[in-house]
């Protein structure tokens, strides 16, 4: 049977306070009699406090709440065991939810998390918050909040920001100096990576090197191994691309298929760059050349901050930018005159 503080109080013969302050490290007034008893009855019985209970008293869970679009995407796998990686080792446990990308999953979650009393929220979203949740609202008036959202939703700290757009930028200036001129994106449909800021390098890249920019040759997909697969057979219809940069390194893989299948090879026929910098994309054939994100720093420097705030509320959290860099492997060709 679990002992409970209840417990523990009727066996030491004191009050329920008096142990959870013990147990808490705030029984100075208490006497060394009182703390040794309740404190050998604690070791006998092996008992480890429960953090629901004792948040009544203490106002801490331990708990943080997080919310994800997404948590079979490689990139918040990733960004989730940096979270871990900060919070476990400081005896804080995640509650995890999966919003789906949807607002009104957001929403419930939010609302969920606060009355289960967490100690504060890591949202990633890939929406604008609603005027009732926004950071300014009273929603958050006791509860912690750190968004991971691409800078979507205005705020004058806490930003995490990557250079996605220096990443895209350098991609596309490889292909170019390779001596690539037809070159094609599969970007995203929807959802969390709204990537207008690779989409922007894409296009920069092409205009500072004196290409026009085709519409046709970006198509749109969702973020998944199937979504490259399916949008890189519709991208190909176009015959003259030589070079395709993919939204992130999924798309890639389902782009890698789609090529196989016409019966053309990487880097021979069709150079091909990623994002993201998986560790998967080292296990390609041929290895791909990517743009690697920092995803397991994000999830530890949001998780930082959100305790930062919730142990040092009258600080203000700084932003943090986040660098991006292109890794060559060999999936890009230099094209050859004639």
């Amino acid at each position: 049977m679990k002992l409970t503080i209840r417990d523990i109080a009727e066996m030491a013969g004191v009050s329920v306070t008096t142990v959870s302050q013990i147990l808490n490290n705030k029984g100075s007034r208490f006497s060394d009699k009182t703390r040794k008893k309740v404190l050998n009855i604690v070791n006998e019985h092996h008992y480890k406090p429960d953090y629901f209970a004792s948040n009544v008293i203490n106002r801490h869970s331990k708990t943080i709440g997080m919310i994800v679009p997404d948590v079979t995407d490689f990139f918040f796998s990733k960004l989730i065991e940096g979270v871990e990686s900060y919070l476990n080792p400081l005896g804080y446990v995640i509650m995890l939810c999966n919003s789906r990308h949807k607002q009104e999953n957001e929403i419930k979650y939010l609302r969920e998390l606060a009355h289960r009393s967490v100690d504060g929220i890591l949202l990633a979203t890939p929406n604008v918050l609603p005027e009732a949740y926004a950071l300014d609202s009273g929603f958050y008036k006791n509860m912690p909040i750190i968004l991971i959202d691409r800078g979507l939703n205005r705020r004058d700290s806490g930003r995490l920001i990557v250079k996605e757009y220096e990443g895209a930028y350098q991609a596309v200036s490889l292909f170019i100096k390779e001596g690539h001129t037809k070159i094609g994106m599969l970007k995203e449909t929807t959802g969390y990576y709204q990537l207008e800021e690779r989409f922007n390098g894409y296009r920069h890249a092409l205009k500072d090197h004196g290409i026009s920019f085709n519409g046709k040759f970006v198509e749109h997909g969702e973020l998944t191994v199937q979504g490259g697969y399916d949008a890189t057979k519709r991208l190909l219809e176009h015959k003259d691309i030589t070079a395709i940069f993919c939204g992130n390194d999924a798309m890639a893989i389902g782009c890698y298929q789609a090529i196989h299948e016409m019966g053309k090879k990487i880097p021979d026929d069709i150079s091909v760059i990623g994002f993201d910098g998986l560790k998967l994309s080292e296990y390609m054939i041929p290895q791909l050349t990517t743009v690697r994100q920092p995803s397991f720093d994000i999830g530890f420097y949001a998780a930082r901050f959100l305790i930062d705030t919730i142990e040092f509320p009258q600080r203000k959290v700084p932003n943090k930018v986040f660098e991006t860099k292109l890794i060559i492997r060999e999936s890009v060709k230099a094209l050859t005159n004639g």
